[in-house]
């Protein structure tokens, strides 16, 4: 806590911060998610620094503090490798196998998968019609090769 009251004191050119309110607090934890960049959940350690400095020590709430918070960040989803894979097949019964597959190899979700019926392979095209998919949307997805023995 004391480094994010050293920052809030700092940002504000050393002035105390009982000369200072919820305003100031609100333009540093601002400038935090549009200058410096920080994430969510630093700059939510920031402010409890700064509510437990106003409340605990200076006797001076803060109340609401309108401030912009910082975006969360959007992560890439990870992939795992085709030995990944292969390990994952090697524990799995068949019908398992067929199915793990069809998610993985056809890039299928879930749900998809589950409501898949007889009639959405097509084995002589190598492909699968995927019906009320993400958005509502039908689409065509691959069927891989290897499958098509197992589905059969």
């Amino acid at each position: 806590y004391l480094h994010w009251i050293k920052r809030f004191i700092l940002f504000h050119k050393k002035r105390h911060p009982q000369t200072m309110g919820s305003e100031e607090v609100r333009l540093f934890l601002s400038s935090l998610a549009n200058s410096r960049h920080v994430a969510i959940n630093t700059q939510k350690i920031a402010l409890n620094a700064l509510a437990f400095l106003y409340n605990r020590f200076l006797q001076q709430p803060l109340g609401d503090i309108d401030y912009i918070p910082a975006s969360k960040p959007r992560r890439l989803p990870s992939v795992i490798s085709a030995n990944e894979v292969q390990r994952i097949l090697q524990v799995m019964d068949t019908r398992n196998q067929v199915i793990f597959t069809l998610l993985y190899g056809a890039g299928l979700r879930i749900n998809e998968c589950l409501r898949l019926r007889v009639k959405d392979f097509d084995f002589d095209n190598g492909c699968i019609t995927v019906h009320d998919g993400k958005g509502g949307k039908s689409r065509n997805s691959l069927l891989p090769t290897r499958l098509i023995p197992a589905i059969k």
